[in-house]
């Protein structure tokens, strides 16, 4: 009976989540589409050629787009994650005025910020330039990895870095075998998080990109606004959606590894194992 509720809560759930999506995926086919008729009269992969001409920049956009939100996950996750660790270990002694800094980005209006970072970006020479558009999306992609791992150093115990070092463990063993383990499903959270703000981001590309830098959302907005081709408005869609949940997928899976690798580990076993096995 709880399997059967649970695969039913799935069942719904998936539902929910892919129902918005039917229109798009239906449109996305439609050859001749004539109102009242509450099916396409005819299906045709027309759009997608469309899509695939190199006129469009659908191929070209889609790279930049994956390009900077792979980009800005790296490098988030990364400053994140040592911002969170001084925060929650070290506890300097402004700590609340650090971690109201590094958060006021989701605390300001979206376009008063990026029409002040735009100003700064110009005056940098950054602007215009795919370079200039990825250290903008740092800017809203920030204060999520800082969040989500000021929640994965909360439940850290840095008595395991300690114990690995007194056994003779380097530095970069410590961080492989310890460090990073423990907190991988916070550091996959915070990347998950970021390249889903950089995919997304359209406000700052606009400003800072000024047209030069092509992205997925931006060709996306000015097709659904200019072109009246919702066929083809349909396909970018699509391929807007696709990204993020390939990604969310991949993430629940790794987690599910993850949490299965703890759950059969033997703390007592492993504590008199483990120090032999790392590196000097």
């Amino acid at each position: 009976m709880r399997r059967a509720l649970h695969s039913a809560g799935f069942a719904m759930l998936t539902l929910w989540i892919a129902a918005p999506l039917l229109p798009l995926l239906i449109w996305a086919f439609a050859g001749r589409w004539v109102y009242p008729a509450l099916v396409p009269q005819d299906f045709t992969l027309r759009a997608w050629d469309q899509a695939a001409a190199p006129q469009q920049q659908v191929i070209a956009a889609t790279g930049t787009s994956l390009g900077l939100a792979l980009t800005t996950a790296v490098t988030a996750t990364v400053l994140g994650a040592l911002a969170a660790r001084g925060l929650v270990l070290y506890r300097p002694p402004a700590a609340g005025l650090v971690r109201l800094l590094l958060l006021a980005p989701v605390l300001v209006p979206p376009f008063a910020l990026a029409v002040g970072v735009q100003e700064v970006f110009v005056r940098a020479g950054l602007s215009d330039q795919p370079a200039g558009v990825a250290l903008v999306h740092l800017v809203p992609a920030l204060p999520y990895t800082v969040l989500v791992m000021i929640g994965g150093y909360a439940t850290y115990d840095v008595r395991m870095e300690q114990t690995a070092r007194t056994l003779g463990a380097s530095r970069s063993a410590v961080l492989r075998h310890v460090t990073l383990p423990a907190l991988a499903p916070a550091l996959l959270a915070s990347a998950t998080l970021a390249f889903l703000v950089s995919w997304s981001e359209y406000l700052m590309t606009v400003l800072v990109g000024g047209g030069v830098v092509t992205t997925l959302p931006l060709l996306l907005f000015s097709t659904a606004a200019g072109s009246g081709n919702q066929a083809l408005t349909a396909v970018l869609g699509i391929l807007t959606v696709a990204p993020p949940v390939l990604l969310f997928g991949v993430g629940a899976a790794l987690l599910r590894r993850h949490r299965a690798a703890w759950a059969d580990a033997d703390p007592a076993s492993s504590s008199s194992s483990a120090a032999p096995g790392i590196e000097r």
